[in-house]
This record gives C-alpha cells, structure tokens and sequence, in this order.
C-alpha cells in the first residue's frame, strides 16, 4: 500500500521546489560536513551564524585539528551541545588529517569512520557535496512527514531509511530529503499541520494526525 503513496508524493513535492538544496551554507565538502555535525539539535540558520567566523578561523581540517579545544567550544557555543560537537569536530579533522589526506572521503563506510557522524550526516555530505546517492538522510521532519503520508511505519532512522530506499528511485534519494525537510518546514509541520491547504491532501492518509 505504501508504494502507491510514492509516486505521486515524488511527482507533487517535485514540481513545489524545483531547485532543492540544503538550507546550510557551505562551499567545500569540509564545509558542508562541519555544518551538518553542528545542525544536530538546532536549526540551519544558528548555524549559518557560526559557520563563517569558525571557517574564517580554522579553514581546514589541519588547521582545526591544531585548534584549542575550549577556542573551538566558544565559538560554537550557541549551537548547543558544543562540548561534544567540538570534540567530535576535532577528532574528525584529526581522522581526516591521518587517514585521508585531509580530504572529506566519498563512501559511506569511509565517513562513518568518522568521529560524530552517523548516517544523516554521511547522507547529506554524499548526496550534496558529491553527488552520490547511497541512502536517504532521515532527521525529525523526514520522520513525520513520512510517517503521515504512510510512506513508512517505523520510528528508527535506519529503518525508516530503508523503507524510503525501497520506495523511489536511487536518483531521487538526495532530493528527496530536501523535499520532506522544506515540505515539513512550510506544510507539514508538528504542532499545526496545514491539512486544509496541502497539495498532498487527496493522497495523505494523515496517519497521527488529530485534527
């Protein structure tokens, strides 16, 4: 039942953002890693907001691998959690500086080698920086919007993921996150959903929905 939801969901959310593209700003794979590591529980804009003075300051991975710790967590601070996400930051610099040149690795296996990163971040930095589709992202609005358009059951990352995977095709998977993120965002979000006024209306099943 959930494939006949996936096409016409594809089609609809295709034809609303025409462009789509992470809400990070970025200019280097670095970059877009970096920023996706910091935007765990915050938003894009907070990040946007460090991001420049952080790169300004440590542009590469050596130079944030040689980087005082407590410097890095001042910097950061307003994205929350910084203690962790700056020791994370580093580590991964430091894996980067060690084992890969100092360049951002282009697999899944090699980037979840990574201190910090997990599947949403290696999605993301695959699919944007280079262009390679070897999953589908999963955050907090691909969770919902997923789940009330039927598209998946499930409530972990990963099995959620794989549900996606099953359903569109390999070369959608990359937009596809940036469909459900903005679509979340705009349309279907948690506490106030906009059923009445939403291009899915016919076809959702509004699963967890109340009103």
């Amino acid at each position: 039942m959930r494939s006949h939801y996936a096409s016409p969901v594809l089609e609809r959310l295709c034809a609303r953002y025409p462009a789509p593209r992470t809400q990070l700003t970025w200019s280097t794979p670095w970059e877009l890693l970096v920023a996706t590591m910091l935007s765990a529980q915050t938003t894009d804009a907070q990040v946007n907001q460090v991001t420049p003075k952080l790169f300004a300051r440590w542009p590469s991975p050596e130079h944030l691998a040689q980087a005082e710790l407590a410097d890095i967590e001042e910097v950061i601070h307003s994205t929350g959690f910084f203690r962790a996400k700056a020791k994370h930051l580093q580590a991964t610099a430091r894996v980067l500086q060690e084992r890969f040149g100092g360049e951002v690795p282009k697999t899944m296996a090699e980037l979840l080698t990574l201190p910090g990163v997990a599947r949403k971040t290696a999605n993301i930095v695959l699919s944007n920086a280079f262009g390679i589709h070897e999953g589908i992202a999963v955050d907090t609005h691909v969770k919902r919007v997923s789940f009330r358009l039927g598209l998946t059951t499930a409530t972990q990352p990963n099995r959620i993921e794989r549900d996606l995977m099953e359903l569109f095709p390999r070369h959608a998977w990359g937009d596809l996150n940036h469909y459900l993120v903005l679509f979340g965002r705009e349309v279907c979000s948690a506490r106030s959903p906009r059923c009445t006024s939403c291009p899915l209306a016919d076809i959702c099943p509004r699963n967890g929905v109340s009103q």
